[in-house]
């Protein structure tokens, strides 16, 4: 009792001492700052800047800074303010220029507004300890602010604040960081360092990620990071087609004792990855496409990813899937993903549409227009008879719910991750019900496996098929198999 009574008094003094003092310049700032921050608006209108601006880093910060927010904010509401209840400072002493003209009526404790500017700004710090060591002014003036409108003792503030951080960490811990995830990493595999990209040979898309607007140049993009590296475009009509500029830049390569490299999206480094595993080179990838899925699950979100990993000497074995039709033994490898059914369909129609109103909107019709018009297949499936909306099979297993696949954390595990959504009465719908409901794992039209190969016949010749982001036709009957440990790749280290 004594300590807790030493406590209030000294938080009592502190708030005396600061609504006492004059605070140069904070009038004109600290009473809007404080109203700006009300609800969160003003974190979430950070997230949202970063999130336009920025690029996939700063995306990932910003979910995860509101994330931090809302489970801070939740905890503030329910746990905080319910268990103390604690009277709000009296305002004789605040001047009446600091004063809000809203005075809140909740308990005192803790501070609502510091355990969400906390949180927010210890989010963003554990996806970019610069980011949030950026905004940690913004953050500590949003909590004074509370004490200097005369709204919250110095206490409340300090708890809240404590209870922010303590909801990032929670956070964190169900989510984890891409630094606290395990790279795949497994096993590592022989690669030259190469200094300033010196023995790189680098084939550039010019057309990837591009859907209207001027052409980057791609040269001075990978020059700008690797400055020594021997770089070919293609994909402009003066230049040569994609397939030979990468089978010679591979020769090159390999009479050098270097490496093949890959600017663009998931199609131009899926062709890149044949012709590295055909020639025994190793792959660097540097991010240039919409999705980028094969980069990003490599660590790499940026070309100074890519830059670093070569120059390190960093890399790994990574298998390969490969779809092939009887009798055809060659086939074509994929690295991400494969399928048939309402995706095909979804990609026709969104190439068809992106370089009009860009890719994004164009995959929200595309998907619209699936939904309205796509049809069930009859096919079989490793020898039995299936009705299904959607096949989907990944190169390794993919973490993520239901037929929304998201990441890989191993890139070398040897199996093929099948789903396949059922056909049958409203299945869609039944599907869209187990997603929102947030179950579809135990949905009826969802099945999944595990497996090394899989076999696929029944199906009309034409029927459309998709393989990383590309679209073609199946000729007969397909086998799907893999290449374990197949391709090397650099790739970054965790940090």
């Amino acid at each position: 009792m004594r300590t807790r009574t030493l406590l209030t008094n000294l938080d009592r003094w502190a708030f005396g001492r600061i609504a006492a003092r004059e605070w140069p310049g904070a009038q004109r700032v600290l009473p809007r700052l404080t109203r700006g921050a009300d609800h969160g608006l003003l974190w979430f209108g950070v997230a949202a800047g970063a999130a336009a601006l920025g690029g996939r880093p700063a995306r990932r910060a910003a979910l995860r800074g509101v994330a931090s927010l809302a489970v801070a904010s939740a905890t503030v509401n329910t746990l905080g303010k319910r268990s103390v209840r604690r009277t709000r400072p009296l305002l004789d002493a605040v001047p009446v220029m600091r004063r809000l003209g809203r005075q809140p009526f909740t308990s005192s404790f803790p501070s609502g507004h510091a355990a969400s500017a906390a949180a927010f700004v210890t989010g963003v710090a554990f996806e970019n300890k610069w980011w949030g060591l950026g905004l940690t002014p913004l953050a500590a003036s949003v909590a004074f602010s509370r004490v200097y409108t005369g709204v919250h003792y110095p206490g409340d503030v300090l708890a809240g604040a404590a209870l922010g951080v303590g909801a990032a960490f929670a956070v964190r811990g169900l989510a984890p960081t891409r630094a606290q995830l395990a790279p795949p990493a497994r096993p590592r595999a022989e690669a030259p360092a190469l200094p300033g990209g010196q023995g790189l040979f680098v084939v550039a898309n010019a057309g990837s990620g591009q859907r209207s607007g001027p052409r980057p140049d791609r040269a001075a993009e990978v020059h700008g990071v690797l400055p020594h590296a021997e770089v070919v475009v293609c994909g402009d009509p003066d230049s040569p087609p994609l397939d030979k500029a990468l089978e010679e830049a591979a020769e090159q390569a390999r009479s050098q004792g270097g490496a093949l490299g890959v600017l663009g999206g998931d199609g131009t480094v899926n062709a890149a990855a044949s012709v590295a595993a055909r020639h025994g080179l190793p792959l660097a990838v540097l991010p240039g496409g919409t999705l980028n899925h094969f980069a990003y699950d490599l660590g790499i979100e940026t070309y100074a990813d890519a830059a670093h990993a070569v120059e390190s000497g960093e890399a790994v074995a990574v298998d390969l899937a490969r779809f092939r039709a009887e009798p055809h033994q060659e086939g074509q490898y994929f690295l991400n993903t494969f399928s048939i059914g309402a995706y095909p369909e979804l990609v026709r129609i969104r190439e068809r549409w992106a370089h009009r109103i860009g890719a994004w909107p164009a995959g929200i019709l595309a998907a619209w227009e699936v939904l309205r018009s796509a049809a069930p297949l009859s096919m079989e499936i490793n020898g039995e008879r299936r009705t299904v909306w959607l096949l989907f099979v990944g190169n390794c297993q993919y973490r993520g719910l239901g037929t929304a696949p998201v990441r890989r954390h191993d890139l070398a595990d040897g199996v093929l991750d099948v789903r396949v959504v059922h056909g049958g009465r409203l299945a869609r719908t039944r599907l869209l019900a187990a997603a929102l409901l947030g179950t579809p794992r135990s949905s009826p039209v969802l099945g999944e496996a595990r497996l090394p190969r899989l076999r696929i016949s029944g199906l009309p010749n034409g029927t459309p098929l998709a393989y990383d982001g590309e679209v073609t036709t199946t000729t007969g009957k397909l086998t799907l198999e893999k290449k374990n440990e197949a391709l090397t790749v650099y790739r970054l280290l965790p940090t």
